[in-house]
């Protein structure tokens, strides 16, 4: 052993360790590495940021950003739509449905982005139903994370993985090269979830208190019926406010001063005010349906607002506000400050009135719309004390249609093959999707960079550098000759079998990235030594790196860890289980479908024979 390759160990082993304690952010630590392995010579001074201007990195940069313009122009929400029209109450079809478009969607883009839509829709949901949430959350992000094996862009590991086989020399990963081993995977995974993980699950969490932690806290509206409004003529149960627009009619209001029980069966008019119950997001989603408004302090929103600074903001009332006791109407409220109510939250007590002619009280919370200035002014004079604002930010659907097609364009030119090569190369392909969601304005650049996880891009850049310096140092050599030392005798399914625990244990206290960065290049090299198959062992490296069910660590884990109010042991109870049989069907699978012995000749990879690295 050189003093490079025990300092190199060295400091891998201390960024474990920081990795595991989580004091720093993972990015930092991905960049103190960058700098520490070129101070000391250990990487080169001109590769220290090669990684950051890989294919890797670009490619994940151009997803996030189509990403982003999908949840913009409200694609992702359509489908969550049609989840709610077809599951109704029913927890057991609420599950599998969750779980499949969960793992569907996690299937071609990021398993976060998938798991981070489908929270606070999976809290709502199980509040209706009266069922806990703890029983959903975390089947939802396991099912997102199953499906990281089915194709190259599940997840950023997967890209990882690619671009360090292609720095070996190998041919880089198919778009579906994975998929006759991960769609097995998701298949038992999700059987093992539904019908015995879900058992396994402690119902600790009260949706009602969800709800507000989560920032979902229930406001009570009023929607009125426009004129010409397609709701006209229409039953209350064929209006479906519950099921589109996922709220709650509480009772409703008809010429002013009758008041009459929201029934199935309930005819609407025009001008019927509705008292309806529901969180900010759905509040906002009125303005973007047809033939109905928001009937803010008695009326309709004030058109000369678009003209102004307008915020949207939570404001709780304080014990000494003039408030307290008085009606909106009485107070003159929207005359006297210029501000609009968009709704009244009373934790624990529905009001079962005109929000204009009810009473209000301390702790109060109003929802508000009106110039930025006013709501300062309001709290200075200590009327009301602001709790945060509310982002505005409404789905752009008129251009749905454009990032629907520009993302299934994109994937399909960088993927589908002419005479051996594809039409683009893939992370040329994601960028020229990023420009033209751009350029057709289905997000504009400011909103697209806001929502990219730019932690994720620095720390994947960062890791790739490692990668490179445990090949100048000949690291990855020298723990090749170790491991080949250990078990060279041993069948070859028992070294693959190591190399898939020693990558599940690492993807626990580092990233997925990191860990596959980590091992790949010590895989390979053991590969190459005893004569085998590079391919077997980065396919299943890649399969491992996906394992992230042990501890809450996953983004997508820690996403559900609080909401859920789950414990560390509860991962470990449910995902020990789940690792073993993923396991059992990559160590089945992968040396079929990739044999130990030959060169890189997988016919899910192509016929061409691929040249190995030298040992």
């Amino acid at each position: 052993m050189t003093w490079e390759i025990g300092l190199l160990l060295g400091i891998i082993a201390v960024a474990v360790v920081l990795f595991s304690l989580e004091r720093i952010s993972p990015d930092v630590i991905g960049l103190g590495l960058v700098v520490l392995l070129s101070v000391t010579g250990l990487l080169p001074k001109e590769r220290a940021f090669e990684g950051f201007g890989s294919d890797t990195v670009i490619t994940i940069l151009g997803l996030l950003i189509l990403t982003a313009a999908l949840l913009r122009t409200g694609v992702i929400d359509l489908v969550g739509r049609i989840i709610l029209k077809h599951t109704g109450d029913n927890p057991n079809h609420l599950l599998i449905v969750i779980m499949c478009t969960a793992a569907g969607l996690g299937a071609f883009m990021s398993n976060t982005a998938a798991t981070a839509f489908f929270v606070p829709l999976v809290i709502g949901i199980a509040q209706r139903a009266k069922i806990s949430p703890t029983k959903l959350l975390l089947p939802l992000a396991f099912s997102s994370i199953l499906s990281s094996s089915v194709t190259l862009i599940s997840t950023s590991t997967n890209l990882v993985v690619s671009g360090l086989m292609t720095q070996a020399n190998l041919k880089p990963m198919g778009m579906f090269e994975l998929s006759p081993v991960g769609i097995p995977i998701t298949i038992v995974g999700l059987l093992y979830m539904f019908f015995i993980g879900r058992r396994l699950i402690p119902e600790r969490a009260d949706s009602g208190d969800l709800m507000s932690q989560f920032g979902m806290r229930p406001y009570l509206s009023e929607l009125v019926i426009l004129p010409s409004s397609t709701y006209i003529g229409k039953t209350l149960a064929d209006a479906a406010f519950r099921r589109d627009m996922e709220l709650n009619v509480v009772q409703i209001v008809r010429n002013k001063k009758d008041v009459l029980l929201p029934k199935p069966d309930f005819i609407l008019a025009e001008g019927d005010v509705l008292l309806v119950e529901g969180n900010t997001e759905q509040l906002l989603k009125i303005k973007d349906t047809a033939g109905v408004d928001i009937k803010a302090d008695v009326k309709l929103a004030d058109p000369t607002l678009a003209d102004k600074a307008a915020s949207l903001v939570e404001v709780i009332l304080m014990p000494k506000s003039p408030l307290i006791g008085r009606t909106l109407k009485g107070y003159r409220f929207r005359e006297r400050y210029g501000l609009q109510v968009l709704g009244v939250n009373r934790h624990g007590e529905n009001i079962r009135r005109k929000l204009s002619q009810a009473p209000l009280r301390m702790g109060d919370v109003l929802l508000l719309q009106g110039a930025t200035e006013n709501i300062s002014a309001l709290e200075n004079e200590n009327v009301v004390k602001i709790l945060n604002a509310v982002r505005e930010e409404r789905p752009n659907r008129t251009r749905a249609r454009r990032a629907i097609f520009i993302f299934l364009g994109m994937i399909l030119l960088g993927t589908i093959k002419i005479n051996g090569a594809t039409l683009l190369s893939f992370p040329l392909a994601m960028i020229l999707g990023s420009v033209l969601v751009f350029v057709t304005k289905c997000i504009t650049p400011e909103e697209a960079y806001r929502e990219v996880e730019w932690k994720a891009v620095i720390l994947i850049g960062s890791m790739l550098a490692l990668g490179v310096a445990m090949q100048e140092t000949g690291t990855a050599t020298y723990l090749a000759k170790q491991i080949t030392t250990f078990a060279g005798k041993a069948n070859p399914l028992v070294l693959l079998s190591g190399f898939f625990v020693l990558t599940v244990l690492l993807t626990q206290p580092m990233s997925n990235q990191a860990a596959a960065a980590v091992i790949l290049p010590v895989a390979i090299q053991t590969a190459v030594q005893l004569d085998m198959n590079p391919r077997t062992f980065t396919m299943m490296i890649a399969v491992a790196a996906s394992c992230s069910y042990l501890t809450p660590l996953e983004p997508s884990c820690l996403m559900v860890y609080g909401p859920g109010r789950y414990k560390f042991i509860d991962f470990l109870k449910v995902g020990s289980l789940l690792t073993v049989l993923i396991y059992i069907i990559a160590i089945l699978m992968v040396p079929r479908i990739w044999p130990l012995q030959g060169n890189d000749t997988s016919i899910f990879s192509g016929s061409v024979p691929v040249r190995t690295a030298e040992p």
